[in-house]
């Protein structure tokens, strides 16, 4: 069986490590100290404070699992040592858009990475699936929730 990589930027692979760490050094002790506490209190069949604790433990365990098995399949992208005209992953692109003029910037990430008012958005994105492939000056058109839109490449970058 194949294990699927995750592509992510160094940027994107350093939030999701500092993450893992903060959940199993801050967050798990302070959980294990709730449930301890609630514990304490006797009867445990009534006790909201116990069962809160225990479904917070579960959720900060569940999210521990996820972020050690994304950061075990990442594939770091250097960024930095990409370069040409033809986007694709780690790109950052200036779009204009044909109906509005608005310009838009966004840069071609990891899923685990996106963040759409950061201006990233992710490489499985319709958006991002438009434009792998396109070079400066070309227009792509996107299926959008409100119809086609059309955006003209304007730029492409590595940052």
């Amino acid at each position: 069986m194949m294990v699927e990589k995750v592509p992510m930027t160094a940027t994107g692979y350093a939030a999701l490590t500092d993450e893992l760490k903060h959940r199993q050094s801050v967050d798990r002790p302070r959980i294990i100290e709730h449930i301890a506490e609630a514990r304490s209190h006797g009867d445990l069949s009534e006790n909201a404070e116990y069962h809160a604790a225990k479904e917070e433990q579960s959720h900060n365990e569940g999210r521990i699992a996820e972020l050690e098995d994304k950061l075990a399949r990442a594939d770091v992208i250097d960024i930095t040592k990409l370069s040409g005209d033809t986007i694709k992953f780690g790109a950052t692109v200036t779009l204009i858009d044909e109906d509005t003029e608005k310009k838009a910037v966004w840069q071609i990430v990891g899923e685990v990475e996106a963040d759409a008012k950061k201006g990233r958005i992710s490489i499985t994105s319709p958006l991002a699936r438009a434009l792998i492939g396109k070079t400066k000056g070309t227009t792509v058109e996107v299926m959008a929730p409100g119809g086609a839109k059309a955006y003209e490449i304007t730029k492409v970058e590595w940052r």
